[in-house]
This record gives structure tokens, sequence and C-alpha cells, in this order.
């Protein structure tokens, strides 16, 4: 529970337990200002009283300057105003002070200009109802306008000999001006004072519903800027995809060409060139040899053909997948050029059972490879092609040649792009690739792919039990 005294809202501090510097100059300024204001009413009183002298009751002077009743009535307002400074702090303690320090001044000294005590209980009620809701505050305002009634009262009776005229009329006339008083000093002022606090509180509501719809729509401008980044930032991110798709297709595309190139225009090369020497020594093997020429040029027409039916969208394409079985008519057809000796290591299983067809096509083209740089290369030497399917858990293929003992057709300037596309391939697929010259000084390309892990359920084959 809040103490009684406490204000509706809390104030500002710059030390604990103590307002701020501004705040205790406003308090200063209006207890100066209450007391200079009626003790200069207290002195401009006789002033006026000489211009219109019917104002003065009968058998109630003003009290003389310096006087008892006159000191008495400054020392009041003084200590009025004085207790006005803790206002702040204890708003309805103070107004009943204000209010109770008039009844103790009429209790002993009567005087025409008593109403003047009623200006500090002015400025008590509206600090109080500036900085108290009214239903903590309406106990504390009942009690300060009994005790303003009460004071006037007194105060009237002394002044104004009512009671000369019998013991009712005096007594009603007293409260009845001590009410009139209290009406003047206290409830004028505190409906005054809740309207103007009523209407700042409606300012104040309103500003912070404009500040509330401010910051709403700040926060939806926030949000759609963020949506509008974060679809930037989605639309970064697809473009880099397409150009990343972009730029594996164009690497796949060129290792496609390179291999096709390779393969067949090499050996279109290799063999034009051996049957420009035999034309006039051999002209049945130079015949030969055309028809190889003629054979290797439909070889590389028909596969860049199918390489360009699967770039375009409106054109059906048919290609087959190289896989490890087509090594050997790969060898088959690489006789032509080189000696070329097939090795195939079976294991207890199909040849390349457990290689995905990636892998084997990666295999395929590696072997397609070395042959083409063994005839470029490698002229006249041996070569020996092994495929090693014996081992459980991967598949060996090696192709190595001797070294060369005729002139090598050597390679065009725009060569050098075979053992860069042997490695993506290897590195697309997972497999080691190891490319070296020999100790004969040959070259060796040994490939090394691991197998695909074999279904969970399909186990029965390798249970003794069952198998027996």
């Amino acid at each position: 529970m809040a103490p009684a005294d406490a204000p509706d809202r809390p104030e500002r501090l710059d030390r604990p337990g103590r307002p701020d510097p501004r705040a205790r100059r406003t308090d200063a300024l209006v207890a100066v200002g209450s007391a200079v204001l009626a003790i200069g009413l207290l002195l401009g009183v006789p002033a006026a009283d000489a211009a219109d002298p019917s104002t003065i009751p009968s058998g109630a002077p003003d009290p003389a300057v310096g006087s008892v009743p006159w000191t008495l009535l400054v020392v009041t307002l003084l200590v009025q105003s004085a207790v006005l400074l803790v206002a702040r702090r204890a708003p309805r303690t103070v107004l009943l002070v204000v209010a109770a320090l008039p009844v103790v001044l009429a209790s002993v000294s009567v005087s025409t200009v008593f109403g003047l005590s009623a200006l500090p209980v002015v400025v008590a009620v509206v600090l109080a109802a500036l900085r108290v809701p009214l239903p903590r505050l309406w106990p504390a305002v009942a009690v300060a306008a009994l005790l303003v009634a009460t004071g006037s009262g007194i105060e009237w009776a002394g002044t104004s000999g009512a009671f000369r005229s019998g013991a009712a009329f005096g007594l009603g006339a007293s409260i009845g001006q001590g009410a009139l008083q209290a009406v003047g000093a206290v409830g004028l002022p505190l409906v005054v004072t809740l309207i103007v606090r009523s209407r700042r509180e409606l300012r104040a509501a309103r500003r912070a519903e404009a500040d509330a719809r401010t910051a709403e729509a700040d926060a939806r401008t926030a949000a759609a800027d963020a949506r509008t980044a974060e679809a930037a930032a989605v639309a970064r991110e697809q473009d880099a995809r397409v150009d990343a798709a972009v730029s594996r297709e164009r690497a796949a595309m060129a290792r496609e060409l390179h291999d096709i190139a390779a393969h067949h225009l090499s050996g279109i090369a290799l063999m034009s060139a051996v049957v420009d020497r035999q034309i006039d020594t051999d002209p049945e093997q130079a015949h030969d040899g055309v028809r190889q020429v003629r054979e290797q040029s439909t070889a590389v027409l028909e596969d860049l053909r199918r390489l360009v039916g699967l770039l375009r969208d409106d054109a059906p394409a048919e290609r087959t997948v190289e896989t490890v079985a087509g090594i050997v008519d790969l060898v088959e057809h690489a006789r032509t050029r080189t000696a070329v000796v097939l090795d195939v290591r079976p294991g207890d299983r199909p040849l390349a059972e457990g290689i995905g067809p990636l892998t084997q096509l990666v295999a395929y083209r590696t072997v397609q490879e070395a042959l083409a740089n063994v005839a470029l290369h490698a002229a006249g030497a041996t070569c020996t092609v092994t495929v090693d399917d014996r081992h459980p858990d991967h598949l060996t293929v090696r192709v190595e040649n001797g070294a060369p003992t005729a002139p090598s057709v050597g390679s065009t300037p725009s060569g050098g792009n075979g053992l860069r596309g042997m490695r993506e391939r290897a590195e697309l697929v997972g497999a080691r690739l190891q490319v070296g010259p020999t100790r004969d000084g040959g070259w060796s390309v040994e490939l090394v792919t691991g197998r695909e892990a074999p279904p969970a359920s399909d186990t029965t084959g390798h249970d003794p039990e069952v198998s027996g």
C-alpha cells in the first residue's frame, strides 16, 4: 500500500530521496510567490479601505501595521507559505496544515483581513489536485474544507458581532459564511484544477496514441524493408545457384568435348600421318588407314550429334552411358593405332557390380583419355589396360605404357586439359586418381573407385546357413 502522502507519480531524482534542482526551484518560486502576494495584499488593504471606507465593517477596523493581530497574521501567512515548500513530497499533509493554521489564528486573534489566510489554502489545493488522484485526495479535501469553514466562521462571528442578535442567528450566519469561504478557497480551485488536469491527461493520451501510430508505421516500414531485403537476398542466392549450375554444365560440356576430340581426332591425326607415309610405299595399307579415318570421322560426328541433342530441348536425343564393360570395345578400337593389351581380372561377382553408372562413366572416360594420350605422346610404345575387380571394396583401372619408340605426333596448342579433366571427374565421384611416369620411361594412369554399400536386406547370399 502506498504511503498516505505519496504523490501520484514519481519525481525525477538527482540524489536518492531528493527531487531534482528544477523541481526545488519551482517549489521555492510557488512558496515565495504565495507569501509575496498575500503580504502585498495585506499591505495594500489600508490604502484600499481609505479610498472606499464603506467596505470596512462597523466596529472592526483594520489592524494597524505592526500590531499584534497584524503580526500574527503575517506570521501565519509566512508559515503557510513555508509549508508549501514540501507540497511535492506530502501534498495532502501540506493541505491539512495550511488549512488548520487559520483556525489557530482565528482562535487567538480576530482581524478583518483574516480572509487573506485563504490564499495559501487555494495554492495548496491546486498543488494537491495536480499530484494526487481524486479518490485518494477527497478525504483531505473534505477535512481542509471543514477547517476553512471553521476558521472563517470563528473570524466572522468575532468581527461582525452576529451573536449580538442571538445565538441562533450568530451560529447560522457564521456557518453560512464559513461554508461560502470553504467553497471559494477549496471547492472552486479543486474543480478548476481537475478540469485542467483532465485536459492535460487527454492531450498526453492523444500524443501517446499518435506516437504509437507513428511507431507502428515505422515498424511496418521496417518490416517491409526487411521483406524487400530478404527477397533481394533470395534473388541473389538464386542467381548464384544458377551461375554455379551453368558453370558446372559448362565444365561438363567442356569435358565431353575434350573426350570426343582427344579420343577420335587424335586417332584421325595419327592415322592420317601413317597414311601419308604409306600412300607411296604400301597403297593397300594406306587404303585401310583411310577407311579407319573415315570410321573415326563418322564416330566423332555421331558423338557430336548426341551431345548437341542433349543440349537442345526441342530435339530428342538418345545417348548410351558408357560402362566398365565398354572398355573392351574401347581397347579394340584403340588397337588400330596402338599395341594395347587388355588384362581383365574379374572377382567372384559380375564385372563392376556395386559401381554406380556415373562412376563407371568416369572409369570409361579415364581409360579413353589415357589411350588417346598414349597414341599422341608414346608412339610405338606397348600399352596395358588393367581392370582389377577382385577387391570387395573397390575397383581399380590402370593404363600403363612403355617408353615411346617412334616420334610422337604431339598435341595441339590448345591441349593440356586431359589430366585436369581426369582429376575433375575423379573428384566428382570421390575416386582416387594417380598419374605419373614409370621407371622405364613410360607413363601410368590409375583410378581407384569405391563400391556402393549393398542393400541391408540383401544378406541371404552371404549367410553360410542359408547358402548351405
